[in-house]
């Protein structure tokens, strides 16, 4: 048994939706180091390319900024993507949104945006992006991971609805996906993050200390945590793992 590679990513190819902040970069930075060629999406075009400046100091990394919300947005996404490679080893559906709202106040708009972005995107990206994964599947299987939440495992006190319904659906289309795809050699995951310091977990970013009390290892996720867990996915290591979401919380979820 030769371990000494299982992690490696050398010569892959990755795109990562939401890959300018967050888990997104997270993510792109591990991959990144372990010798992938990343490609970051996101919808404000100034940051996504101020991102891949930045996180080309790790390695290959080219911006393709767009709103995969739509079904059209996706499909440009894959042309602009397609202007650079022929074929995708791993696609990473990490692009989301939240919003929180008094259940007798909370908005069509505020349904339909989470639920567009989080659990529909997923779905179309990696739709029209299949040719291109089953194409890559040759000697190695490609790999796609969906980046749920633990708020779709276990209840919070937040009144989050459509964020809490999109990412418990994600984690059952990921299950769904999985038994489909894998007939093409494409293996769908699923990580379930709990605290991670960024723009959409401002209590994680800003109130680190008070948070941390609420979590049986006594911290938050480092950015490490992340690209930990998308590495082992992403690589020949994850490759027996399909379906399955992969929780990664520091223990929260054992103590709500």
């Amino acid at each position: 048994m030769d371990t000494s590679r299982l992690f490696s990513l050398q010569g892959r190819s990755a795109l990562i939706t939401g890959g300018s902040r967050g888990i997104g970069r997270m993510i792109a930075e591990g991959f990144l180091a372990q010798g992938a060629r990343v490609y970051i999406s996101a919808r404000k075009a100034e940051a996504c390319n101020q991102a891949a400046q930045e996180l080309s100091a790790f390695g290959p990394c080219v911006s393709l900024p767009a709103d995969v919300s739509t079904v059209e947005g996706a499909r440009a996404l894959v042309d602009a993507y397609a202007k650079h490679e022929d074929t995708l080893d791993i696609l990473v559906n990490n692009a989301g949104a939240a919003w929180g709202a008094p259940y007798d106040e909370f908005p069509e708009s505020g349904w339909d945006k989470v639920v567009d972005l989080n659990l529909k995107a997923p779905f179309f990206l990696t739709q029209a992006l299949t040719p291109m994964l089953k194409k890559a599947a040759t000697d190695h299987l490609a790999k796609v991971i969906h980046i749920a939440s633990i708020d779709g495992i276990s209840v919070n006190p937040q009144e989050t609805y459509s964020y809490a319904a999109s990412k418990a659906g994600l984690i059952q289309l990921t299950r769904r996906m999985a038994l489909r795809l894998a007939q093409d050699r494409i293996v769908v995951s699923a990580i379930a993050p709990g605290a991670f310091a960024s723009d959409m977990n401002r209590d994680a970013r800003d109130h680190a200390e008070e948070v941390k009390q609420r979590i049986p290892a006594g911290r938050i996720g480092e950015p490490e945590d992340m690209a930990a867990a998308a590495i082992y996915l992403a690589s020949r290591a994850g490759d027996y793992v399909m379906g399955s979401t992969l929780v990664v919380d520091g223990g929260v979820t054992h103590a709500r």
